[in-house]
C-alpha cells in the first residue's frame, strides 16, 4: 500500500465493497520455493469475514494447502482497480513530475482447502455473482452442465476459504494537489483516449 495517508482513507467496510464489486485478483501466499500466485475470482460472504474461490488440483497453491491441512496457511488477496499514467501537464500549476493513479486493496487472512461437499454450493454462489451482473439474459446455472461432467470438474478444481482477518486499501488520485490540479488531471486522463479503465479513473479522480 502506498505510504502516503492522503491515498489511505478507506474504511474497512469502503475496501471490502470495493473488492466485492472486483471480485478478481491475485492470490499470493509463501511456497516451499518461493512466493506463489494465483488469479482467481472470488465471493466475499455477506458479512465480509470471510473470501470464498476455487483453484485447479494441480496449482502448486494447492500442494501447500492439502500439505498445511485445518491449520491452513497465511495469504493475501490483491484485488487491483483502474489505473493510468498521469502527465505533469494535466495539473496546470509547475514545477510537477509524472506520476501514475490507481486503485488497489489488499486482504489478508488464513487461508484453507474447505471439505469436498462445499465445491458445487461454491460454484452456484460463484457463477450466480457473475450472471446477476449481465443485462438481458437468463442466469446461467450449474445445473445445466450433466452430472458426468460435474463429476469430472469435481476432480480437477478444489474450494478454498479465507478468514479475512486484515485489510488496506490504496485510492491514488492526486488527492495531494490542489483540487484544480486534480481535477484537470482527471481531464486529461479522461481525454487521454487510453480505454475504459482510465475512463473510469477520471470518473474516480473526479469525485476524490
Amino acid at each position: 500500500m502506498h505510504p502516503n495517508r492522503a491515498f489511505r482513507q478507506a474504511a474497512d467496510d469502503e475496501i471490502l465493497a470495493f473488492a466485492r464489486a472486483r471480485s478478481f485478483g491475485v492470490l499470493a501466499m509463501s511456497g516451499p520455493d518461493g512466493p506463489l500466485a494465483s488469479h482467481i475470482p472470488f465471493v466475499i460472504g455477506g458479512d465480509g469475514s470471510a473470501l470464498e474461490a476455487h483453484i485447479v488440483r494441480s496449482n502448486p497453491v494447492h500442494a501447500v494447502l492439502r500439505d498445511a491441512g485445518d491449520h491452513g496457511v497465511e495469504a493475501m488477496m490483491i484485488v487491483s482497480g483502474p489505473d493510468g499514467y498521469v502527465s505533469p501537464d494535466w495539473y496546470g500549476i509547475e514545477d510537477q513530475v509524472p506520476t501514475w493513479n490507481y486503485v488497489a486493496v489488499h486482504l489478508w487472512g488464513r487461508l484453507r482447502l474447505t471439505a469436498e461437499d462445499e465445491l458445487r454450493p461454491h460454484l452456484e454462489r460463484l457463477s450466480a455473482q457473475f450472471e446477476s451482473r449481465l443485462q438481458g439474459k437468463t442466469p446461467w446455472r450449474l445445473d445445466k452442465v450433466s452430472e458426468e461432467k460435474y463429476a469430472a470438474l469435481a476432480r480437477a478444481i478444489a474450494k478454498v476459504e479465507m478468514e479475512i482477518t486484515k485489510t488496506a486499501g490504496t485510492w491514488k488520485l492526486s488527492q495531494n494537489k490542489p483540487d484544480e490540479a486534480r481535477l484537470g488531471a482527471a481531464d486529461g486522463v479522461r481525454g487521454a483516449g487510453v480505454g475504459s479503465e482510465t475512463d473510469m479513473l477520471a470518473r474516480l479522480m473526479m469525485s476524490a
